[in-house]
């Protein structure tokens, strides 16, 4: 699952080299967000019977310095014939241009290392080269796109410019680091909390501040047969500077609601002037 692209949107995630010429670019803001996850839905076919889990993600960095994510999540699947236990954790770190992406994955199940992927993207001549090197070597070319930082970014740019709609495309690693997904974004109108939002009791680290209901859909478009629809939806407030928050991700046969227990915004210092 790639239940991570939710706050990378990029962060998950989610973030620049296509800002817009009339909008500074965002400020977004060194932080550790604490998650939980429960079932939203579930169909008769997905067989799940229950969800439960905890999601953290570190966001650090700046547009100077580069940005790195980490990112956790553990959860607790229950069906009618099992319990497994997930945990999936992911390092990146995004290059202040947004020209490349080192990424690491490691996926546990029932506490047991089921899979790692690992390696390098950069953005060169028009393309994206990615070069793997867990589980086996390999060197990908893509088309050129968006890194999750950068995608997160041009989000925000273009909430503030008052866009509603628009399609871009993201590259995070996930899976085995070998497609782009395409995004479809709607963006709704800004909204301004009355008071700190009783969501989660650390809600004074945003206040008041601005933020906008975004809902974005996944498509894989290097496997569509017949009609495209997308391999997940996720539906979340984004305030202008990153941080987000009440995330449904929908991924078709179920649904999981993400609820924001705690927030620690880091003490960082800008290590360039402007």
């Amino acid at each position: 699952m790639r239940l991570k692209r939710f706050i990378e949107v990029a962060a998950v995630g989610a973030v620049s080299v296509i800002a817009s010429p009339v909008l500074a670019q965002p400020v977004l803001t060194p932080h550790r967000a604490v998650y939980d996850i429960v079932l939203e839905k579930a169909s008769d076919r997905s067989g799940i019977t229950s969800i439960s889990g905890r999601m953290v993600y570190e966001f650090d960095g700046s547009a100077c310095e580069g940005y790195t994510v980490t990112f956790r999540f553990v959860s607790q699947i229950e069906t009618a014939d099992l319990s497994r236990i997930t945990d999936q954790q992911t390092t990146t770190y995004e290059g202040a241009e947004g020209e490349t992406f080192d990424f690491v994955t490691k996926s546990y199940v029932d506490q047991q290392l089921d899979r790692e992927v690992k390696g390098s993207a950069r953005r060169m001549n028009g393309a994206t080269i990615i070069d793997v090197s867990k589980p086996e070597e390999a060197e990908i070319r893509l088309e050129e796109t968006h890194f999750p930082t950068q995608h997160l970014v041009e989000l925000i740019e273009k909430a503030k410019a008052g866009e509603t709609f628009y399609e871009t495309s993201l590259f995070d690693g996930s899976e085995d680091a070998d497609r782009i997904m395409t995004t479809t974004v709607i963006i709704g109108r800004p909204e301004t909390s009355p008071k700190p939002d009783e969501e989660f009791p650390a809600a004074k680290a945003i206040g008041t501040s601005t933020y906008w209901p975004v809902s974005v859909a996944y498509f894989d478009l290097s496997d569509v047969e017949g009609e495209e629809v997308p391999d997940y939806r996720i539906d979340f407030k984004l305030h202008e500077n990153g941080i987000t928050r009440d995330l449904v991700m929908d991924y078709g046969e179920f649904s999981m609601k993400g609820r924001l227990v705690d927030l620690t915004i880091f003490d960082r210092t800008p290590d360039c002037p402007n």
